[in-house]
């Protein structure tokens, strides 16, 4: 399980060590924290980045402005980000609306929004909307977490902590009505989709359907059971091989 991966672009150390503390208490990883444009550039550049907390003024002038506007001009840098400002110029603020952030919020900054603020911002980046809002739901596979898909992993938040759950590291996934439980190697989490759009959404080459309501990550069976047509997965878990979804043991490199 990995943490959400920010990048902070402040030059007050002050201010940037509290930003530090709120996001570390809520389970956020600091990748850096740049003090100008060029090293706040050269961090997203050099780091896995998902979502980024920008001073618009950095030593005395709008440099995060012109942060936003170089990121947003070369497609593999852009990232949701959130703008933190003290200003209250309205000609830079417009000029700062022009560079599309998720949200402004106003020093002196108030934890729980900078939280909230990351939250939407996620969720926007990948135009999925209001999902963090939902309450908690009671189901036989216990609470209901909310999630959002990136191409390359899923933010989950469970309780108030927000998680990111690569792809890859996603064993099996079991569903029922319009519930999945998503079982990794460590840790489970039941989100409300159905069968047929997380199908959409998983590489079919890598996630396969072996029943009714079990998806498998081919890069994680360990060992085919072919007499009990069960799969034992690197979770240690056994998930059945339906009649109709036999062809799955085509797909693996049998040496006889």
């Amino acid at each position: 399980m990995e943490k959400i991966h920010v990048l902070i672009v402040e030059d007050t150390p002050q201010e940037s060590d509290s930003l530090i503390r709120v996001l570390e208490e809520h389970q956020f990883h600091i990748v850096g924290v740049g003090r100008s444009h060029q090293e706040a550039l050269k961090l997203l550049m050099n780091n896995k980045v998902d979502v980024m907390v920008v001073d618009i003024y950095l030593n005395g002038v709008p440099e995060g402005i012109t942060f936003a506007e170089t990121i947003s001009q070369i497609p593999d840098l852009a990232r949701p980000f959130v703008f933190l400002t003290g200003t209250s110029d309205r000609q830079t603020f417009e000029r700062a609306k022009l560079t599309k952030p998720y949200s402004f919020l106003l020093k002196p900054f108030n934890p729980l929004e900078v939280i909230y603020a990351l939250e939407v911002a996620i969720e926007k980046f990948y135009d999925q909307q209001d999902v963090f809002q939902q309450d908690d739901i009671e189901t036989e596979a216990g609470s209901v977490h909310s999630s959002v898909l990136s191409n390359e992993c899923f933010f989950i938040k469970k309780k108030d902590v927000l998680k990111k759950v690569p792809i890859s590291t996603i064993v099996n996934i079991e569903v029922e009505d319009r519930y999945c439980t998503i079982h990794s190697l460590t840790e489970k989490f039941v989100i409300q989709i159905s069968m047929t759009k997380i199908l959409e959404m998983l590489d079919s080459s890598v996630f396969v359907r072996t029943h009714r309501s079990h998806i498998v990550n081919v890069d994680q069976i360990v060992e085919v059971q072919l007499s009990d047509s069960l799969l034992l997965m690197e979770n240690k878990q056994l998930v059945p091989i339906g009649e109709k979804y036999r062809e799955i043991i085509q797909q693996l490199r049998i040496i006889k």
